[in-house]
Order: C-alpha cells, then structure tokens, then sequence
C-alpha cells in the first residue's frame, strides 16, 4: 500500500509540475513572440535598405560629415547623400519637388519651426513614429522627461532629439558689451542698445525659436517683441557670415542669431554668446536645430527607417553630441538620458532644479501668431 500511495503522489506532482512549466512556457511566449517580432522587421528592413543603396539626407543643422561617417561604418553598403541649407530653403524646396511629383529628399533634420510651419503643415513629412523598431529607440523611459518629444498635434511627425538649455540665439561684440549688466530679457530693450542690434529676419525660420521662447513666455510675450524688434530699429540679413563679420568689426553690438560666432570666438574675434542661466525669467530649453522629419513618398524609406533608428539610438545619439554641428557651436544635449554627459560643457548640460522653460510641446509649435507679428516688424523694412 505503501508503495502504491508512494507511486500516487509522485505522479501528482509530476503533474503539477508538467503544468507549471507548460504555465511558464505560455507565459513567455509572448514576450519571445514581441522579440522576434522586431528582429524579423529590423533585419528586413536593413536587407531593403542595403538593397536600396542610397540615402539622400537634407541637413539644416546636426548632419556633419564625422557625425554621418559613424553611420557609414556601420552600414557601408547605405550611400548617404547630404544636402545642406538653411531651413528656409531646404524646406521650400522638398514642399515644392513634392507638388512636382519628384520627392528627392528621405530625410530632413534642421529646425523644429521648418519641420512643422513648412513641412508639416505642407502635408509632406510620413509618421516617423511609425519607422521606430529598435528596443532601445522605443523606450520611451530612455529620453528626457520619460517620454519622446513630438512638435506636432498627432505626436508622431516631428521628433525631437535635443534639449539645450538656455540656447539664447543672443551674441554680443566683448569689446562693446559687458554681459554682466544684463540680469533679464527686459534689459536688451534698454534704450542705451537702439540702433545697436543686427538679426536674421524673424519672419524666416532661423530665429523661430526664440520668437516662440519671447512670445510664449508669460513675463515677456508681444509687447516685449515689439520693443526688441520695433523699438530697438533692428537691421536685418539673410546671410549669418556677414551677421558675424558685423558684429565682430563692431559694426553692431548685440546679434540675434549669429549662429558663426563660436566659430569666430575660437579663431580669437571679440564675439560671445550671452550666457542667460541667471536671468530672472529664468532658462530655456531648446531643441537648437534637433529635429527629424520623414519625407512622404521618401524615394528610399528602408534607408531612411535604418538611419532613423540608428541615430535616435545610444550610438547615434552619443555621435551627435560627440561632434559639433554645420556651424562649429558648442556640442548640443540629447533629450537620451542615458548616454554620457560628462563629455559636454556646462553650459550644454541641464541642471537638476533649475528653472526652465520648455517651449518644445506642441502647445507652443503654432507660429503663425507670431510671424503675424513678424510682418509688422518687417513692414517698410529691407535685409542688408
């Protein structure tokens, strides 16, 4: 008997265990399937994009040669193809080869304000979010606030992968100006700077977001646009190089964005960019140029996927911040929170408790109150 309750209860619990690890099996299937499921789209994506062969990239900012490189080691077999401009132009252009029925561009990385005024609100940018497969791209707890940041209302065209702080797009001549007399916004509009102040046009994209950061901001807002940009007899230009030259020859004393002035600095002109960390309205964060677009009918979209998710990934992110932009200006921020920072300067780097602004949610993406404003600057007024 007492072998027969001894077999008995042996078999019970190889039944119990059968089920447990028939539970076990079941409970991760699904996460085995959810592995499978990208890797099975990834290396067939890359398999198209191989067989693709080409890339064309239209660079606003954040697409330099050593950044692209990196790309090219790990996928030789991708020709990448960049295209460089400002946003305006590049912008107009890959609207106006869309309505011809010729799409050229895959990509466009520039400026927030060009990705969402001209190609967003164009119709002509495909869901980026959509193109997103690598796990660590996904991860949404890996970026900046635990969430991807999206510039427009359907959050999955225009993705943003930067958060400078306090990128100011004020530069000054340091033989004329002294930046510690400046303790708020409110002081450039001090009368003592009238007539003294050069800026690329604001009804351009070049300066969008610190007409966003000016107009949306609840202690400046429209009436401080109107004394900086009215008051203050701004000169305007469409060329950045001859903003510089200017204001290093002393020609003007403050710039609004004289994006060549890190460049000038470090070849020893008497050019800075105004360090705003302690104003009283406190920083900013901006996305300085760090967005990406997906061209709609992108002549090689596997190309494009690939890129896309190896640049929003850890390697792509830490190349970005590893070389400096079109422009030589200081390495930006990825919105990754889990790349290095120790390699960055300080004044790229976000600090924990300060106060700041972040006019990157869509809330704040609308321009066209502001270049409504633009218009009134601009009226009976010519660039030099």
């Amino acid at each position: 008997m007492r072998v027969i309750a001894f077999v008995f209860l042996l078999a019970r619990h190889a039944l119990k265990l059968r089920g447990l690890l028939v539970g076990l099996l079941v409970a991760s299937a699904p996460v085995q399937a959810a592995e499978t499921r990208w890797q099975v789209e990834w290396e067939k994506t890359v398999a198209a994009a191989k067989k693709e062969g080409r890339l064309n990239f239209y660079v606003g900012r954040y697409g330099s040669e050593p950044l692209l490189n990196e790309f090219r080691k790990e996928f030789p077999e991708i020709k990448i193809v960049g295209t460089n401009g400002t946003g305006n132009s590049l912008g107009t252009r890959i609207v106006s080869e869309a309505r011809a029925g010729s799409v050229l561009a895959d990509l466009y990385s520039g400026g927030a304000v060009t990705n969402f005024e001209i190609l967003y609100k164009g119709k002509v940018l495909d869901s980026i979010k959509s193109t997103l497969i690598l796990p660590e791209v996904v991860d949404e707890s890996k970026w900046f606030g635990g969430k991807h940041c999206y510039n427009d209302p359907e959050q999955q065209h225009v993705f943003i992968y930067i958060a400078n702080p306090t990128s100011s797009s004020i530069y000054f001549n340091t033989n004329l100006v002294n930046p510690k007399d400046f303790k708020s916004f409110w002081d450039l509009v001090n009368p003592k700077w009238k007539g003294k102040f050069v800026s690329q046009e604001p009804t351009g994209t070049g300066i969008g977001p610190s007409l966003q950061f000016f107009f949306y901001h609840p202690e400046l807002g429209p009436d401080f646009l109107r004394k900086l940009f009215i008051d203050q007899q701004i000169v305007y230009s469409r060329d950045r190089r001859q903003m510089t030259d200017w204001l290093a020859q002393g020609k003007f004393a403050l710039c609004i964005g004289c994006r060549d002035s890190e460049k000038a600095r470090k070849q020893g002109l008497p050019v800075d960019e105004m360090d705003m960390v302690d104003w009283k309205e406190g920083g900013h964060i901006s996305s300085g140029g760090g967005s990406i677009g997906f061209i709609k009918g992108a002549p090689h979209p596997n190309a494009a996927k690939v890129f896309i998710n190896w640049f929003l990934s850890r390697r792509g992110q830490m190349a970005l911040q590893k070389y400096d932009d079109l422009y030589g200006e200081l390495p930006p921020n990825s919105r990754r929170i889990d790349i290095p920072k120790e390699g960055l300067p300080p004044t790229s780097r976000l600090v924990e408790g300060r106060r700041y602004f972040d006019f990157s949610d869509p809330k704040y993406s609308d321009m066209t109150p502001i270049f409504q404003f633009a218009k009134e600057f601009m009226k009976g007024r010519e660039s030099k």
